[in-house]
């Protein structure tokens, strides 16, 4: 195996089989990053969602997919432009991928609330070993009103990633909390997420969770009006479901031992705007 890919590994638990595989999917995560930027992806677009605080901000869990804004709407946007850069990232580590874009199909179970008709979405295949599969997703006519900043990264190279900030960040995941449609199915990880977020102080920037509401609801929505909402959603889901969701994503789990709907019913009142 490649020593730098191996030294990336190295900095992770290898201790079970499902640590081995996060970590993998973690270290291939990177590596796109670092492809993305040297192709010049970075120039158009911005990073979020969980897999960019994970790794930027040091989020306690595991994330699988990769989200991705442009920085302006594109109808014509092509990502295949940078395929060859993230290829070739890989084969500097001595790995071996294949990219292809999805169809979209409604039918199908897909992790995004708010796909419709503008969100295009990859899959970066690892071809040697187990198949691991890192899913993209790109807002190609993204809500806007978000602000950026440049994240460092120093493996497999230095490099610059440009992000969606802290208090943006906490937008879209609020969002996603209160309006994801999951058929019946709640993610726990949005839950895990907004606790984070009010523990670790973060504002909320509500002029972009005004925009993105505008976008995918249609709707123009005050404080009060979206707090109603979010506390309705908070103390009607069902725990149990919560929890068994996030589990699999998470290495110590006794912090979950305090969650209950008056738990983050009281979190919601810890909310800080910006």
């Amino acid at each position: 195996m490649n020593g730098i890919y191996q030294n990336m590994l190295s900095a992770y638990d290898m201790s079970t089989e499902q640590a081995r595989r996060n970590a993998v999917f973690e270290v291939n995560q990177q590596i796109i990053l670092s492809g993305l930027c040297r192709g010049g992806f970075f120039d158009t677009a911005a990073f979020y969602g969980g897999t960019c605080l994970r790794i930027f901000h040091g989020l306690d869990r595991f994330s699988e997919d990769m989200d991705f804004s442009l920085l302006s709407p594109d109808d014509g946007y092509e990502f295949e432009r940078f395929f060859p850069a993230v290829v070739n990232e890989f084969a500097l580590v001595g790995r071996e991928v294949e990219i292809r874009k999805k169809e979209k199909n409604n039918s199908c179970n897909v992790e995004s609330a708010f796909l419709k008709g503008d969100t295009d979405m990859y899959d970066v295949t690892l071809k040697a070993g187990k198949s691991i599969k890192i899913k993209i997703e790109i807002d190609t006519r993204p809500p806007l009103k978000f602000a950026t900043e440049e994240k460092l990264l120093l493996q497999p190279t230095s490099f610059m990633t440009k992000c969606f900030t802290l208090p943006c960040l906490f937008a879209g995941k609020m969002h996603a909390l209160v309006f994801r449609n999951w058929k019946n199915r709640v993610k726990g990880r949005d839950w895990y997420d907004f606790e984070w977020y009010v523990k670790s102080g973060v504002q909320l920037d509500f002029a972009h969770l005004q925009e993105r509401i505008r976008k995918f609801n249609g709707k123009d929505m005050s404080k009060a009006e979206f707090m109603q909402l979010l506390r309705e959603r908070l103390a009607t889901t069902d725990m149990k479901s919560v929890k068994r969701d996030v589990e699999p994503f998470l290495r110590n789990k006794e912090g979950l031992d305090i969650w209950s709907n008056d738990y983050f019913l009281q979190l919601a009142d810890r909310i800080r705007f910006r």
